[in-house]
């Protein structure tokens, strides 16, 4: 799966967990990796943001683009979270020099506000933005409650939204850049445990279009991506059982499951210069989950 936590629950058990970073653990299956020293380009001294980016695919982002040599903020809601994402991107971000954490939740516009406002006193502006956070409630539709519904919609439609809302003057500032949304799988094929999570990531690769046409004439190029099933502890909560993890892999045509540098290189290549010419599109990272049907 592919938000920043997750709340699941099976019969009485439930637990919240944020997403972790790539665990070797997969079940068994080989782990495919991208070298760490990938040639990406186009990236130094520019100013990205990456909200949610204290684990899993954000964190995996944030230290390809750091290694790329960009200036990094990130976001979470919990202080030791942030304390440990910054002690991992030690030595990839000039002992923390090119990395600015902030804790801000994304459903909050006071937060996001003064997010923004100590990017513009820091920086003075943002040249790429990846809106990755967000939760995730797997649920029969009947299991649903207000609380469940009001959570996901806040974070993963109303805090994408205002995100992007809160950071355009600093888009601005920068003469335009480029904004990638984390959609979902979910929206392409009906998953019964995610009514809504599936319906609030719709809205947001939706949104990605609509901003794209919107944003253009202000040199601003908006794209999402629909990541299929990415190991990290949000992944392993919906899927406890080591064994389920082969019946997953094979419905998926290249036979793994997808890690958070995936997506990594994925976000990389939307956010840079390479990906001039395209906006208001959607990039699914599935393996061809949600396409193609596996060979036998």
């Amino acid at each position: 799966m592919d938000a920043v936590s997750a709340v699941c629950r099976r019969g009485a058990w439930e637990t919240q967990v944020d997403l972790g970073l790539v665990d070797p653990k997969a079940g068994g299956e080989a782990v495919v990796m991208t070298d760490s020293n990938s040639d990406v380009t186009g990236f130094h001294d520019r100013v990205v943001l990456i909200t949610g980016g204290t684990s899993g695919m954000g964190l995996a982002t944030a230290r390809l683009l750091l290694e790329a040599g960009s200036d990094i903020v990130i976001t979470g809601r919990d202080d030791a979270r942030l304390d440990r994402a910054a002690e991992q991107l030690d030595k990839v971000s000039d002992q923390g020099a090119r990395l600015f954490t902030v804790r801000a939740d994304s459903a909050s516009l006071t937060d996001l506000e003064r997010l923004a406002a100590l990017i513009r006193e820091r920086h003075g502006r943002l040249d790429g933005v990846f809106a990755n956070a967000g939760v995730g409630v797997f649920q029969r539709s009947g299991e649903v409650t207000e609380q469940d519904f009001d959570l996901s919609v806040d974070v993963n439609f109303k805090g994408v939204f205002f995100t992007v809302q809160k950071v355009l003057p600093l888009l601005d500032a920068a003469g335009g850049g480029s904004i990638v949304i984390n959609a979902s799988w979910t929206l392409h094929r009906g998953l019964a445990v995610a009514p809504v999570y599936a319906a609030t990531k719709a809205a947001v690769h939706n949104l990605a279009r609509t901003l794209g046409s919107d944003l253009a004439g202000r040199g601003i190029r908006v794209n999402s991506i629909s990541p299929g099933y990415i190991v990290t502890e949000m992944f392993d909560a919906a899927n406890p059982d080591p064994a389920s993890h082969d019946a997953i892999r094979s419905q998926v045509p290249l036979r793994r499951l997808g890690q958070a540098q995936d997506i990594a290189e994925t976000v990389a290549f939307l956010l840079s210069p390479q990906s001039s010419y395209i906006t208001a599109q959607d990039i699914a990272v599935d393996g061809g989950l949600v396409t193609a049907i596996p060979a036998p």
